[in-house]
């Protein structure tokens, strides 16, 4: 008999991998969905679709029944967001109220998609599972309530029992991006020209398929309470625009601007976005966060998990051909 999961936000980015994912691995795939979602990622996929809402604890219940496994990876990823509230509603409550659920109806095993938006970073290196953080230095709304709803999935299985295994993917990118992401837009941005500058960061770029496949490890083989960081290569924006340009025929950009210039055109942004209700282009939290390089190592997840990438690059001219194809450069 095929094992049954549930996966929440399987309408998103990492969502809809998972759930393709599990379907190519011969799961039967239930999931769950808000009666406003755009459907476009899992069109066409032979799946049960069960409407409810990470606040509504009866719709969850309901989802729920009969599940073996849990992939709960839907989560409010905005660096800016008019009402704040909004946030924590959906990615702490909601988790909170999904891993009661999955207590409640005895679910076997429940893979929590963090973030590495929740872990400590260094000066002299990539960061780990291990390196110290605190909620104090949480920059944000989307990070602070990230670090709130693993300390909820950890209490789930330390307190309550919850057989829970944390992953952490850090910068996913390729097909799929429907919003897009920041990190999308970005690519988006970079790839039709309109990032003309860049400032000194750094990320850690994984191709999402990848970050789909770190899930489903992390079910056969992850460690119960433990994190997992599911990442891919440590790149500079530097590097990662100039790739952009040159797979489009497109020169570099070669301004780096100082932060500080930077700061107050957010601030700027921010308020007419409250004005508008249009999302800035450009956030004072990701300006902030922007001033450390999120660099990370993906070896506990490697030696515990047998986790791979492919190179950064692809995943990056993936995303890049995926945008246009869909008409958006």
């Amino acid at each position: 008999m095929a094992v049954r999961a549930l996966v929440t936000g399987a309408t998103g980015f990492v969502g809809s991998r998972v759930a393709r994912l599990l379907l190519e691995r011969g799961f039967e795939v239930r999931v769950l969905v808000r009666p406003a979602s755009d459907l476009s990622n899992i069109a066409g996929l032979d799946i049960e679709r069960l409407t409810g809402d990470l606040r509504d604890r009866a719709s969850l219940a309901r989802a729920l029944e009969g599940m073996d496994v849990l992939f709960h990876v839907a989560a409010d990823y905005r660096l800016w967001v008019p009402r704040p509230k909004e946030i924590y509603e959906s990615n702490v409550a909601g988790t909170e109220n999904i891993l009661q659920a999955a207590i409640e109806q005895g679910v076997e095993r429940v893979v929590y998609t963090s973030s590495v938006a929740t872990l400590g970073l260094r000066e002299d290196g990539p960061a780990d599972e291990s390196t110290p953080v605190s909620y104090s230095q949480m920059i944000g709304h989307y990070k602070r309530s990230k670090y709130l709803a693993e300390e909820r999935a950890r209490q789930a299985a330390k307190v309550h029992g919850l057989d829970v295994v944390i992953v952490n993917p850090s910068t996913p990118v390729g097909p799929g991006d429907i919003r897009p992401t920041p990190t999308g837009r970005m690519i988006l941005d970079a790839a039709s020209g309109k990032m003309p500058a860049y400032v000194d960061t750094g990320l850690n770029i994984v191709h999402v398929d990848d970050v789909a496949q770190g899930h489903l490890l992390a079910l056969e083989r992850g460690k119960r309470a433990e994190r997992y960081i599911l990442g891919g290569e440590n790149m500079h924006l530097s590097e990662i625009l100039r790739e952009i340009a040159l797979y489009v025929g497109r020169r570099p950009p070669r301004i780096r601007l100082p932060h500080n210039l930077i700061l107050p055109v957010a601030y700027g942004a921010q308020m007419i976005a409250r004005l508008t209700g249009k999302e800035p282009l450009v956030t004072v939290d990701g300006v902030r966060l922007a001033k450390k390089k999120m660099f990370f190592s993906s070896r506990k997840a490697e030696d515990e998990l047998g986790y791979r990438t492919r190179p950064a690059r692809l995943a990056i001219r993936e995303a890049v051909d995926w945008f246009r194809e869909r008409g958006m450069l």
